[in-house]
């Protein structure tokens, strides 16, 4: 723990070693916060099973301090999507990122969660649920070995420790606003999209009219020609 925290080019007298340690706080923040990473204990479909197996026994992933799965978002700060993300299911994701307190990482863990795999055509697949969340690490596979979870976990450690307190959204000034829940229709449809869905529904009446408005000079000139 110490060679982690120590920073370079301090001189700790020997005797010292197990009891002093001159560091950061930007090193000692991020430190606790990526040896005690807390995922939200929810599956979306097969890749949930490699996720489960890579909290027994022989993979064990309490061994770098992620073995605590919360059932509250509340009490959560990595969301592990694994499994296909359904139009229908895909509200609920959003409702449940924006119930966990900042700072908070997603996992788009499979094909499916990073660019909806072998459903990516199907008429009721997300393809991608960075199209709603902000995803921190993509871990490849159909499903992903417990291997592959492993290492993407790995790798968000590695992006904690690159975190600065200065830079960090959940410390500015600006509060951050939740994503807006997304409204299940006949399609899904983003609330951030309704400006842009508005306009094309604009513009496609508009187009519609001029049609009808075309049609009906047709059919005006064509009675014109038929009575003379």
């Amino acid at each position: 723990m110490t060679d982690e925290l120590n920073s370079q080019g301090y001189d700790i007298p020997p005797e010292l070693n197990g009891q002093v340690t001159i560091t950061t706080l930007d090193k000692i923040y991020n430190w606790g916060r990526r040896s005690s990473i807390w995922p939200m204990m929810f599956g979306l479909a097969c890749c949930a099973i490699e996720m489960i197996c890579t909290a027994a026994g022989r993979y064990d992933f309490s061994r770098f301090g992620m073995e605590v799965m919360r059932p509250t978002p509340r009490q959560s700060d990595a969301m592990i999507v694994s499994g296909t993300v359904t139009k229908k299911m895909i509200p609920q994701i959003v409702r449940l990122y924006n119930q966990m307190a900042e700072p908070k990482y997603v996992v788009a863990m499979g094909a499916c969660a990073s660019g909806g795999g072998p459903f990516k055509e199907g008429y009721n697949v997300v393809s991608g649920v960075d199209k709603y969340l902000p995803v921190d690490v993509y871990i490849p596979g159909c499903p992903p070995t417990p291997q592959a979870l492993m290492h993407g976990l790995i790798t968000l450690q590695e992006k904690i420790d690159k975190q600065s307190i200065r830079t960090v959204r959940w410390y500015q000034k600006e509060a951050i606003e939740p994503i807006p829940v997304p409204v299940l229709g006949p399609d899904i449809m983003d609330p951030r999209q309704y400006e842009q869905i508005r306009k094309l529904s604009q513009q496609k009446l508009a187009e519609e009219s001029q049609v009808e408005q075309n049609d009906s000079l047709d059919t005006g000139e064509a009675n014109d020609v038929e009575r003379s």
